[in-house]
């Protein structure tokens, strides 16, 4: 009768072990204490694209003579209000600016784009006047999607999101999220998408630079094999239960006859 026990206990136990998993496989930057940080060193800007929108206000001393460079339209609230208008940076990274023309900007940081339309519009001014231009980036998003509790479009205004950040804006992974292979999919400034796998359990991660996402990038997060299995026992756990204990019974029965 020990033969007919032994195999009611062994499926128990392979029930018991694909329900669990190792700590290992959930645990971020792992390595963190063993490896150097230095490659992660300086501040990240980010970098202009096409179809980034660009709000561009230019200072003087004399309001009329920075008035030509500062576009105002109508805001949506109606009323007399009115804020500076924004520049769609085109296909080819060029913005059309007023007075100046053309201008290219695509592949600047906010802080070399100042600096061009700064040089681009000082012939335009008296040489006494030093005129303050301020650039900033419209908001742009990236797509968290695959295995994280909240999926979606993450709408990133601070001109500056890790990967990290946006799996926690996302609801960080769900347990059946395979943490060391996450697919990026970025596009770059000529349309060409491109994607990379990275590793959330090694702390080399900080290094990379895919660390700090871009305009329009694309995280997935694919399932461990285990999910399926798990989905399996999930949809007939009565049915393997039921079977379990029916084959429970009937083995305490026999031994009951046969002692």
């Amino acid at each position: 009768m020990k033969k007919l026990l032994f195999p009611i206990i062994a499926f128990a136990m392979i029930i018991f072990i694909t329900g669990c998993g190792s700590t290992k496989k959930f645990t971020y930057f792992q390595n963190i204490d063993s490896i150097s940080l230095a490659a992660s060193k300086g501040l990240y800007d980010a970098r202009i694209m096409p179809k980034d929108e660009l709000t561009i206000l230019v200072q003087t001393t004399d309001p009329l003579t920075s008035k030509p460079f500062n576009i105002q339209q109508q805001t949506t609230g109606g009323g007399n209000e009115k804020r500076v208008a924004g520049y769609l940076v085109d296909n080819d990274g060029y913005i059309n600016f007023p007075i100046v023309g053309k201008i290219h900007v695509g592949g600047l940081t906010k802080n070399e784009c100042e600096d061009l339309i700064k040089s681009k519009i000082q012939p335009y001014l008296a040489r006494t006047e030093n005129p303050l231009v301020a650039v900033r980036t419209s908001s742009y998003r990236v797509t968290v999607t695959g295995e994280v509790n909240s999926p979606g479009v993450i709408p990133v205004a601070t001109e500056k999101m890790s990967i990290v950040e946006a799996l926690a804006e996302a609801g960080d992974l769900t347990v059946y999220g395979k943490r060391d292979n996450i697919m990026l999919i970025r596009e770059d400034a000529t349309g060409e998408k491109h994607n990379v796998r990275l590793n959330l359990n090694d702390a080399n991660l900080i290094n990379s630079p895919y660390y700090y996402l871009q305009q329009n990038d694309i995280i997935y997060v694919q399932p461990q094999k285990v999910k399926a299995r798990n989905a399996f026992f999930g949809s007939n756990s009565s049915i393997l239960f039921s079977l379990v204990g029916l084959a429970s019974t009937v083995s305490s029965l026999l031994i009951t006859i046969f002692r």
